[in-house]
């Protein structure tokens, strides 16, 4: 069973991108289970959602926040001063960060993978979300499917369709965009 973490601030998307990465999933095959973390729940703050993906006859029926995780997304590069979202990630797992800095710049500790995506201008590219508020889940999503591989471009694609509610070519095309641009550390 892969866990993944994503951190975000409310409006960004945290909880959309958890429940669209695990209907690409579940498109694919796999059983999944996504829910968010909410706090104070207003635009702005700190924001957890998390997601299983595990195959067919895997036990994904536990129901507890995950501190451990394989993955993680952060969709807001100021979270990586607060909160400490890195903590409990398992090593080897990979870092996928909006930023436009290179993953080198970010000075997260060697035993991850880092990697890299600018989804707020992706974001603003597609007319996602306000200039003051992006909406860069679907981008950062786009980058993870890249670096990770645990589903396919064309299941993320699709499950976009089913679960962004609105312009649905808009973010398909922010997903397609952070798969071509995304930044690691190593080749891809």
């Amino acid at each position: 069973m892969i866990e993944l973490r994503i951190h975000g601030r409310g409006g960004q998307g945290a909880v959309v991108a958890s429940k669209t990465l695990a209907q690409a999933a579940f498109l694919a095959g796999r059983y999944v289970q996504s829910y968010p973390d909410y706090g104070v729940e207003r635009r702005g703050a700190p924001v957890v959602a998390f997601a299983r993906i595990a195959e067919p006859g895997d036990d994904v029926f536990v129901r507890q926040d995950i501190k451990e995780p394989h993955h993680l997304l952060v969709l807001d590069p100021t979270l990586l001063d607060s909160g400490n979202p890195i903590a409990g990630l398992r090593d080897g797992g990979w870092v996928v960060v909006n930023s436009p800095d290179p993953p080198q710049s970010l000075g997260i500790v060697t035993r991850f993978r880092v990697a890299t995506v600018d989804a707020t201008r992706i974001a603003m590219n597609h007319g996602l979300g306000t200039a003051a508020q992006p909406v860069v889940n679907t981008a950062i999503l786009g980058a993870f499917v890249r670096v990770t591989e645990i589903v396919e471009m064309d299941d993320l694609l699709r499950a976009i369709t089913y679960e962004v509610p609105t312009m649905e070519e808009e973010n398909c095309q922010a997903a397609r965009d952070a798969f071509d641009s995304v930044r690691t550390e190593v080749a891809v």
